[in-house]
């Protein structure tokens, strides 16, 4: 019975292969809503999951072995460096890679890896073990190693030509997996799907007509893409701690700041001493929780085409 047992659950193990094919386009799908490479992310979800088999994989969902920190949400204890250890816990796999993508973007410590080339998986694999992603030496080795011997830098190519996208089909979702509402600075929200439109969303959420609009400053008839972060409740005054500044990408917006860190635009625009409408140049520092200094130094900014003043206070906002 011991042997029949330990063959059984053997055989139950996911081959790299494997994960690697189910997951692929989860982790191109989070590469074009936030610019994390795919190939890292597929790398290190290989890496930290033992391809998925885990502990923490199949009992807490949780692939990137994020630990607590200030995660408010459910748990999981398991020894790594120390016994016991406290582990983000999440219903889906799919929350766990988008919380990982966010948890790169929303860290002052891994800004420095956005500055890269989204197809630069060297730089990026370096990057995270400078920045103390992981305690092991190897660790940037380890993950080239498995990019390389897997090509999971195609997966890079197909976001950066274009083949991967908003418009492009994508196939199907990871079996399963409903439709997660996650929490960003205290706020929820959701990801959006191919087909999603704000009229669908609000029948399926029970959201009164305007709420998608007005919580995500988004115009009437505004079409929602595929990895787009959609509010469900009024965005915040200030980003939660320790999220002090962002440092602009390339052709990053204003709008897309306020919604990765889930701070009113409005708020934003004041608190830099920016005319609204006009956009940052990339490598500016944005102040997300209190004005900035005096002696900051910001770019000049370029007028947004079609943006002359800016719109009236929403009705609603929750005091961060």
């Amino acid at each position: 019975m011991l042997v029949f047992t330990f063959t059984a659950s053997a055989q139950e193990k996911i081959t790299r292969e494997e994960y690697i094919n189910t997951y692929s386009a989860l982790a191109m799908k989070e590469m074009v809503r936030t610019g994390v490479p795919a190939s890292i992310t597929l790398a290190q979800g290989c890496l930290e999951s033992d391809n998925g088999n885990s502990r923490l994989a199949t009992s807490g969902k949780n692939h990137f072995g994020i630990k607590c920190h200030d995660w408010t949400g459910r748990r999981i204890h398991h020894d790594d460096d120390e016994r016991n250890e406290c582990f983000r816990r999440y219903r889906t796999v799919q929350e766990s890679y988008i919380d990982h993508s966010d948890f790169l973007v929303t860290k002052s410590r891994y800004a420095e890896l956005f500055l890269l080339k989204q197809d630069d998986y060297k730089g990026w694999a370096r990057g995270l073990k400078k920045a103390g992603y992981a305690t092991s030496r190897q660790y940037a080795d380890l993950l080239i190693t498995i990019i390389e011997e897997n090509e999971l830098h195609q997966f890079d190519r197909m976001v950066l030509t274009g083949q991967f996208g908003p418009g492009v089909p994508t196939g199907p979702s990871v079996p399963g997996e409903p439709r997660s509402i996650l929490t960003n600075n205290r706020i929820e929200y959701i990801i959006a799907q191919k087909g999603d439109t704000p009229s669908a969303l609000r029948e399926e959420l029970d959201l009164y007509p305007r709420e998608i609009y007005r919580y995500n400053n988004l115009d009437h008839g505004t079409t929602l893409d595929s990895g787009m972060i959609i509010y469900l409740q009024p965005k915040r005054c200030r980003a939660q701690k320790g999220n002090e500044t962002h440092v602009v990408q390339e052709n990053q917006t204003m709008w897309e700041i306020s919604q990765i860190y889930g701070v009113r635009l409005n708020r934003l625009y004041r608190i830099n001493y920016m005319e609204y409408g006009t956009q940052p140049e990339e490598g500016t520092e944005i102040w997300l929780r209190r004005r900035r200094p005096a002696d900051a130094v910001l770019r000049s900014p370029e007028p947004a085409s079609g943006t002359e003043e800016e719109p009236p206070e929403m009705e609603f906002e929750f005091d961060g």
